[in-house]
């Protein structure tokens, strides 16, 4: 045991490392080496609301030599972080770049309805004209899925306006406006340039209906006249020639030169921002439209450094919580949580590979059948689609904690029909706990949760930056998420990843396989089966005929195929950090109660909020 805590603390000096060499290294790369300056902006909108953002400023950027500038929004469900490939790569090239919080996400405030985070935009575009560096005929606007939508009011509200701002307008997987009130072919942008990053396996939009009613896929987009009517701004496209993806086509509207273009990359909805084509696309697009202060080839991105350092931070975040557990195990007042030595896998007697073997197909069958279903009943994917302010994660924890009570009595059965009559003693497993060690184990959780959190609140205060990985990302938050955490998202995800916790350590370390680290890898790959052959059997079919195999657009199978990304990392982690706890502590609640509290944080911060 002495061995263990020397190899914790070395695993802690590495983790603290890797966290430090991520702060510092995303910084570098986010403000161009020091020539970006970036500022955390807080104001206050024309309609009473709070609005947060990233606002990026190049050196080149002044009174005298004002910039153009560029919204950045992101889509439902994320923050401005998610926005990272768009303000490093425009803000390296001379643009002053705003990468917002919608209202109800991230950092700025709650609104009781989707109006509020749409309309927020052109609040931000208002506040880039009132800022002396920039130019203020030069403000273009760009987002991703809902932000696309945000692009579209903003054009709304800019045509009402005695002197519109926005010149250029960039959405990515996110349809135009094809048609006026009446339903007809019109131009709504004008002579503004209006692009469209168009996925072709896009799981929501870019769809349109072919001469007999059908639906099509987002594949075949180019070839419908919702497309073409855009790239002839906004006329009648019957009997014209077809226009092609990858062309900047022009036109003069109203005495001036607009551009219309659509890319249409070879990728789905979720990975259009963190996706090298797009940031091409909008690199060259604005490039056109407002004017490079700074060219540099498109090809030429280094956002990618960015995320390298941001997982860093993330890996390093996982393997302190885990080291720190570990050693706190070994001071005085949580020393009764201590093993009295390693645990080792028990010997499975006669029958219990079945139940062993069993088990875990159960798990995953239960799993797998029920995650649609659960999303339908709480209307996940919805706008504010129950009584609780989180719909997403109510769908997603609901699920989980389903999925626990289904562990709980599979535990049941096997104790009662296997484990008893093989001597397995509960006690033994560290299933059985004493009413004092319980209050400790709660309590060491929290400060494990605590303490590792304090490492993401200083990269966010010192650096600006955060830990994350494409759709994973944990990130400093306001108040509100931990009073919105506790009831019941929190209560739903403990109740799953303590039983899980159970599960895979006190029932399932076994000697399954001639290699102790078999085993885990063994309850890791179940653990994420059920997501695995879901994402299979979406993704299998939307390649093959353009469409998820379970299709209700904009609704919960659609929005939840996408949810299934981080859940696939969520829970083969989860059971390795649960594992690597538990050989030392005997104790299955503790590393089921962190886990279940950092993913109840990092779901209920990344996500939106309707109050």
């Amino acid at each position: 045991m002495e061995k263990k805590k020397k190899n914790a603390k070395r695993i802690l000096a590495i983790a603290i490392a890797l966290m430090l060499i991520s702060m510092i290294g995303a910084s570098l790369v986010q403000t161009s080496g020091g020539s970006v300056t970036i500022k955390d902006i807080r104001f206050e909108t024309t309609t009473g609301y709070q609005m947060s953002g990233l606002l990026l400023i190049p050196k080149n950027a002044s009174a005298e030599n004002p910039a153009p500038a560029i919204v950045a929004s992101h889509g439902m469900y994320n923050s401005r972080e998610m926005q990272d490939l768009n303000y490093v790569e425009l803000s390296r090239r001379g643009y002053v770049v705003f990468s917002i919080d919608a209202i109800s996400h991230g950092n700025s405030e709650n609104d009781e309805s989707v109006m509020g985070a749409i309309t927020g935009m052109y609040e931000a575009v208002k506040m880039l004209d009132s800022l002396n560096y920039v130019d203020s005929s030069r403000i273009g606007v760009t987002g991703h899925s809902m932000g696309g939508g945000s692009c579209n009011v903003s054009v709304t509200i800019d045509n009402f306006m005695p002197v519109p701002l926005v010149s250029a307008v960039l959405l990515n997987c996110m349809d135009a406006d094809y048609v006026d009130s009446e339903g007809n072919y019109a131009n709504v942008y004008g002579s503004r340039d209006v692009g469209i990053i168009a996925a072709k396996y896009d799981e929501f939009l870019m769809r349109d209906v072919d001469e007999n009613g059908n639906e099509t896929p987002p594949r075949d987009f180019l070839k419908y006249k919702s497309a073409q009517s855009f790239l002839y701004y906004g006329t009648d496209p019957t009997g014209k020639e077809l226009r092609q993806s990858e062309t900047m086509y022009r036109d003069n509207i109203d005495g001036e030169d607009a551009i219309r273009i659509i890319y249409n990359p070879s990728i789905i909805h979720p990975w259009s921002h963190f996706s090298k084509q797009s940031t091409a696309a909008g690199i060259e697009f604005f490039d056109a439209a407002l004017g490079t202060p700074n060219p540099i080839a498109s090809i030429n991105q280094i956002w990618q450094w960015k995320e390298f350092f941001n997982c860093l931070g993330l890996v390093g975040v996982a393997m302190f919580l885990v080291s720190f557990a570990i050693l706190m195990v070994y001071t005085p007042f949580f020393s009764s949580l201590l093993a009295k030595e390693l645990v080792v896998p028990s010997q499975l007697q006669k029958g219990g590979k079945v139940w062993f073997w069993g088990g875990l197909a159960a798990g995953v069958l239960f799993g797998a059948l029920t995650y649609f279903p659960v999303l339908r009943l709480t209307d996940a994917g919805t706008v504010q689609s129950s009584t609780f302010p989180q719909s997403g994660p109510w769908g997603i924890c609901l699920w989980t904690a389903l999925s626990g009570l289904f562990t709980i009595l599979c535990m049941f059965l096997s104790y009662c029909f296997y484990g008893k009559k093989n001597g397995f003693s509960l006690s033994d497993h560290g299933v059985t706990i004493t009413l004092k060690d319980i209050g400790k184990t709660i309590l060491l959780a929290l400060i494990v949760v605590s303490v590792s959190y304090s490492w993401v609140f200083f990269a966010d205060y010192f650096f600006k930056t955060d830990f994350r990985i494409w759709v994973i990302a944990m990130k400093a938050f306001e108040a509100d998420k931990v009073l919105i955490a506790v009831f019941p998202y929190a209560i739903f995800f403990l109740i799953y990843f303590i039983a899980n916790s159970v599960l895979i350590n006190s029932f399932n370390y076994s000697d399954i396989g001639k290699r102790g680290w078999v085993n885990m890898l063994v309850v890791a790959l179940f653990n994420m089966a059920p997501v695995a052959i879901l994402l299979l059997i979406q993704y299998t079919n939307l390649r093959v005929t353009g469409f998820l195999f379970l299709n209700d657009q904009l609704k919960a199978e659609c929005i939840g195929t996408v949810w299934l990304f981080p859940i696939l990392v969520f829970l083969p982690v989860s059971a390795v950090i649960s594992r690597k706890i538990y050989r030392v502590t005997n104790n299955p609640y503790l590393p089921g109660i962190i886990n279940g509290l950092i993913v109840t944080m990092i779901s209920c911060s990344n996500t939106v909020t309707w109050m």
